[in-house]
């Protein structure tokens, strides 16, 4: 809990919804050039600033319900369905979309661990969960603004996509039967 101790609750994902809007920026400023006007990438960083903008903390604090950590899983599949169907529509995918999809992906199970234990265990007690849920989030959602920007595969995903599909394409002749 030192990031919220640190930073506090409302500063880290201002933080984050701020990143994205630049992110978003920086793109429309690519787009404008010339420069991967035939991919997602603009169209993913709108997704993305729109829904890290629709569940900030400052949104939902005036909201007149309170917000569940299984409300933002169900932002996160959402946003995962918004990036697949826009790469569906465009059907060229820039270099971020993987980073995007597997960061969602990954703070959505964590999302959905954090609701199994504070709202169905009725856990109050903070633990290596709680932890592991803070840090994870703010680095993955960092990274994805980061994928955004650069949109290039600077953790080697695609790398490890492709040999990975290589490695079960090339053991299905071997096979016993």
């Amino acid at each position: 809990m030192f990031l919220f101790e640190l930073f506090g609750l409302f500063s880290l994902s201002a933080l984050v919804m701020w990143a994205f809007l630049m992110a978003f920026f920086f793109n429309i400023f690519v787009y404008s050039l010339g420069v991967k006007r035939n991919t997602t990438l603009l169209i993913s960083s709108l997704i993305m600033m729109v829904s890290y903008s629709a569940t900030d903390y400052l949104y939902t604090w005036i909201s007149y319900y309170n917000t569940t950590y299984f409300d933002w899983a169900i932002h996160d599949a959402i946003t995962i369905a918004s990036l697949i169907i826009a790469y569906s529509v465009v059907k060229r995918s820039s270099t971020s979309l993987l980073y995007l999809v597997t960061g969602l992906s990954i703070n959505m199970i964590l999302v959905l661990f954090m609701h199994l234990d504070v709202y169905i265990y009725g856990n109050q007690e903070p633990w290596i969960l709680w932890d592991i849920y803070l840090y994870s989030v703010n680095v993955i959602d960092l990274t994805m603004v980061v994928a955004l920007i650069v949109d290039r595969d600077f953790l080697g995903l695609h790398k490890l996509k492709n040999k990975t599909l290589n490695y079960f394409k090339s053991n299905d002749t071997h096979k016993v039967t």
